[in-house]
């Protein structure tokens, strides 16, 4: 019975979206953030509420899967609740409900998607399933509301570095990836080997204003002649000469250290995306994920754009990290597209990519 119900009540969101508002309950739980949101129209957030786990895990030096999995159960009712007082809504008003379901930690997807399944059952609305790298694109739909495809965009975060070419909002041309550690990941690691905590990228970019792009890790450009990252070697490097001066009994030139790490893979990252931006000859350029929060990353950026003439757009530094507002909003875009529906087989998968697109159902 319920496949039926959703099947038609996406049909009619599809055929008649120019014509009436569409709200759109997100979930998001891929990491180490229970976030659950309320976007109409894919522009305007209604509420956005995430319960971060960052001190829990800080004392660990990065995510623990299995405690993240528990705590996004402990904490998904109340934020749920919490998004709906926050909206003025109530579960009548919502049309639909998109969850993550991949890429991510595979326990903390699961919570999601066992509860969006819930919920959308519940309700006899339908399920859209989201793919957490395209909700970083569609952070950008929230902040800039006059943002349209086609443009070229860079995805920076934890598990994922990206270069997209999106060329309408289901469409997307994978240009180039990580190949190993994604930058993110490398900021928590670099960090975690200085002793400054976590997460890594907030504290290395604060300490990086400390110090002088002195130290030359790398001498030779990376993934030379592709869109892909490497940033594997830079960390391994660092962390090679971090603990030899630490054998050798060395002060350790923190500041420093961070500064030129910071330098160099951020003048990779804007390098290979104002490339991109010329080969395909798109005139925007628009940045998501937690490290596009970054403050060289976002100077860098944004000159290298003004001197080439390209338009670069970031998120609010509130939507940059991981967000139900984001998965409402890419919920949205896929359900006028007429794509994204699932079904009550839905399952979490940890490691999708962008070419990954989930069409109608076929039920």
């Amino acid at each position: 019975m319920y496949i039926d119900i959703a099947k038609e009540k996406f049909n009619n969101l599809y055929k008649t979206y120019k014509n009436r508002d569409i709200l759109v309950l997100g979930i998001e739980s891929s990491c180490d953030e229970t976030a659950i949101a309320i976007v109409k129209n894919g522009r305007e957030i209604l509420s956005n509420v995430v319960a971060t786990q960052i001190e829990i895990h800080a004392r660990f030096g990065g995510v623990v899967p299995e405690v993240a999995s528990r705590n996004h159960l402990l904490c998904i009712d109340s934020v749920l609740n919490e998004a709906l007082e926050k909206a003025g809504v109530t579960l009548e008003d919502i049309d639909a409900v998109a969850v993550t379901y991949g890429a991510g930690l595979i326990g903390a997807l699961m919570v999601g998607v066992s509860y969006a399944k819930a919920l959308a059952y519940s309700m006899g609305v339908p399920l859209i399933a989201v793919n957490h790298i395209k909700g970083h694109i569609s952070a950008n739909y929230l902040t800039h509301k006059d943002l349209k495809p086609p443009f070229v965009s860079l995805i920076v975060s934890g598990g994922h570095t990206a270069l997209v070419k999106v060329n309408n909002y289901y469409k997307n041309t994978l240009l180039g990836s990580t190949i190993d550690d994604a930058v993110g990941e490398c900021y928590d690691k670099v960090a975690k080997c200085l002793d400054l905590g976590y997460p890594g990228g907030v504290v290395i970019d604060k300490k990086a204003k400390e110090g002088n792009n002195n130290i030359k890790f790398i001498n030779h450009e990376l993934m030379p002649n592709t869109f892909d990252f490497s940033f594997s070697g830079v960390k391994t490097t660092i962390i090679n000469y971090i603990h030899k001066l630490k054998q050798n009994g060395e002060e350790l030139p923190v500041a420093d250290i961070c500064t030129s790490f910071q330098e160099q893979v951020t003048d990779e990252l804007v390098s290979k995306s104002i490339k991109a931006c010329k080969k395909y000859k798109e005139k925007k350029l628009v940045v998501g994920g937690g490290v596009s929060a970054n403050s060289a990353l976002r100077e860098k950026l944004t000159k290298a754009g003004e001197e080439n003439g390209i338009e670069v757009y970031f998120p609010e530094l509130k939507l940059s990290g991981d967000n139900g507002a984001m998965i409402a909003s890419e919920g949205y875009y896929q359900i006028i597209s007429g794509m994204g529906l699932a079904g009550m087989d839905l399952s979490a998968e940890p490691n999708i990519n962008l070419k990954v697109v989930r069409r109608k159902e076929k039920f």
